[in-house]
């Protein structure tokens, strides 16, 4: 047997991937309308972040009573209670909305009651954030989604050619809507940190769209008189084996996160893991199809636009 299991990936592919574009195109499509559908119809899981509201960080004596400790905030009078564990078996999260006046007021009620119900238990850590100030910071996070799909446009139309650019951003805002869209499905809790996850998804996807750039830029270089087409085939196979190197070993770090991490991390890690996923997807069958149909710029003259039929036809003339 030989170590590592790397080496027996085949060195060199032949893979066409953009016979299968047009079909991606209709499954991103339909992926994108449902996702937008879910968002608006199903709405976030907002954190205590974005919504607003206390989050109590507890230590007990023994293992945390979780299911002692929900019931007990519902009566003591805390609204909307969650509590999950968190860490160590002792420790565990409290969350629950306050009055839009008066929280930090109502939240040391809260505690006061919570310690004299359950004898030993310590207070670690207390957030309070008000209705006004989370909803700053739900704009002000989708405003950073914003501001850096916008300037790595300019980075890649500088670098490259405009329609490489608007690829790239395409492509990106396909996997943001993606993932927030799963989020929703999943009503798994939108927070500040999944803002940091989807920052992070952003900046892994928008690095595999300039690394696949940059090896059909060199392509396109050596081989003016090839059609576009097939110069993509030709790079997308020539780095398939660094995208499956590289994908998996992220996959790989992040998966022991995911199980080992706890509820804390879970939802920053999943959705880092679905991002890397979709992101290394959308650079095949997202990014290249936009540069396949608008045409690139070789030497002085601008190629024309690809006729996806005609490529389709000459392909199967070939023994």
């Amino acid at each position: 047997m030989r170590w590592p299991l790397i080496r027996n990936l085949p060195h060199v592919t032949n893979f066409k991937f953009t016979r299968l574009a047009p079909y991606a195109a209709i499954v991103s499509g339909l992926l994108v309308l449902a996702s937008l559908a879910c968002l608006f119809t199903m709405g976030l899981n907002l954190g205590t972040d974005f919504k607003g509201g206390t989050l109590i960080e507890v230590t007990t004596p023994g293992p945390a009573p979780l299911g002692e400790l929900r019931t007990t905030l519902g009566r003591i009078g805390a609204e909307d209670a969650q509590v999950q564990g968190f860490g160590a078996p002792n420790s565990a999260l409290l969350r629950f909305r306050t009055p839009e006046t008066g929280g930090e007021a109502a939240a040391a009620v809260i505690q006061q009651k919570l310690t004299a119900e359950f004898p030993g238990i310590q207070i670690k850590r207390v957030e309070v954030v008000g209705p006004k100030v989370s909803g700053e910071l739900l704009r002000s996070g989708f405003m950073a989604l914003g501001v850096a799909l916008l300037l790595m446009l300019t980075y890649i139309w500088f670098r490259f050619q405009l329609q490489f650019g608007l690829g790239a951003v395409l492509a990106v805002l396909h996997d943001v809507v993606l993932t927030v869209g799963l989020l929703a499905v999943l009503q798994i809790e939108f927070s500040m940190t999944s803002i940091a996850a989807l920052l992070t998804v952003i900046g892994y996807s928008m690095n595999e769209k300039v690394i696949t750039f940059d090896r059909l830029r060199e392509n396109l270089r050596k081989f003016k008189k090839t059609p576009l087409r097939e110069i993509i085939d030709l790079s997308e196979n020539e780095r398939l084996s660094r995208t499956l190197i590289t994908g998996s070993t992220a996959l790989l770090a992040l998966a022991g996160m995911l199980f080992l991490g706890g509820p804390a991390l879970f939802p920053l890690v999943f959705t880092m893991i679905f991002g890397i996923i979709i992101g290394t997807y959308s650079s095949i069958y997202v990014a290249l199809p936009v540069i396949l149909v608008w045409g690139v710029k070789r030497g002085d003259e601008d190629a024309k636009p690809i006729d996806l039929s005609v490529g389709t036809r000459s392909q199967s003339k070939r023994p």
